[in-house]
């Protein structure tokens, strides 16, 4: 399934800064990865809606025009809320398009599958296999990032019972799960580079992905579809990645596939990096 429409454009990039068009909004937001300088002063764009300005170790927004408290963003047929949020965050990262058109291909081809979606956040990964007709089950220990997948499910018409919504920490509700007996076909996972355990231990991603993905495994079906992984952590090669899906998935039939996620721009030649994944898949 290739992505044919939609509402998200990267303008230009430079001075560690993106300028974005969401729909009819322009934002200005802070990006790592670029290290290049811009060609223009991006903040000076005659369009541009809201900039968020650098401060320290965090930073704040700085409204210019008449900025909606939310709007809506399009990709294909999936639709979903942008909200400005602290520390520059939008509640969406239109990198995943990639990820949510290769889900939506594979489980669109299974008769209902069951899907895990673990750090899900506001649920970009979720609608899209939930418009594929899978179940799904939605874990994050944020309660308003629940609310606002909640909302983006909402706003594509979803049947309510096409996903089940968990706050919680997602290594002890996969334990529970455990526990239960319960299985899934597969499982999508975004976790993040840094954070508390269960039991207020720091949360490495170098150092507990492997661990992490070896108790994910223990809930999934004899059979299963797929694996995905996604990673935002910048020294996680994507070798690591397919390493970790290989000896995972060791017993079952199925290829892995890595890849950078990058986003195009309308600068000539430039592509902005943001993130890796990985794709163990029996298909």
């Amino acid at each position: 399934m290739n992505r044919t429409k939609t509402d998200y454009s990267i303008i230009a990039t430079g001075d560690g800064y993106k300028l974005e068009r969401w729909g009819d909004i322009t934002l200005l937001r802070p990006d790592p990865q670029v290290i290049w300088p811009s060609r223009s002063d991006l903040s000076k764009h005659p369009k541009l809606d809201a900039h968020y300005i650098k401060e320290g170790g965090g930073g704040k927004w700085r409204i210019i025009n008449n900025l909606p408290e939310k709007w809506t963003v399009a990709f294909d047929d999936l639709k979903f809320w942008v909200r400005p949020m602290g520390f520059k965050h939008t509640g969406l990262f239109p990198e995943q398009a990639v990820n949510w058109n290769k889900i939506r291909v594979i489980a669109s081809q299974a008769k209902q599958s069951r899907i895990l979606n673990l750090f899900a956040y506001t649920g970009g990964a979720t609608i899209a296999s939930a418009m594929a007709g899978a179940k799904v089950t939605h874990v994050d220990s944020a309660t308003n990032m629940v609310e606002r997948a909640k909302q983006n499910a909402g706003l594509n018409n979803l049947p309510a019972d096409s996903i089940r919504y968990i706050v919680d920490d997602c290594l002890k509700f996969v334990k529970r799960e455990q526990k239960r007996g319960k299985k899934y076909d597969a499982v999508i996972m975004d976790p993040p580079s840094y954070g508390r355990g269960p039991n207020g231990e720091l949360w490495k991603l170098e150092d507990n992905l492997f661990a992490l993905c070896q108790e994910v495994k223990k809930v999934l079906e004899d059979k299963p579809l797929f694996f995905l992984i996604n990673s935002y952590t910048t020294g996680l090669q994507l070798t690591v990645l397919s390493n970790i899906l290989r000896l995972i998935m060791q017993g079952h039939k199925g290829t892995v596939d890595s890849y950078e996620l990058t986003l195009p721009t309308e600068e000539e030649g430039i592509m902005l990096p943001c993130g890796a994944s990985a794709l163990w898949s029996s298909q």
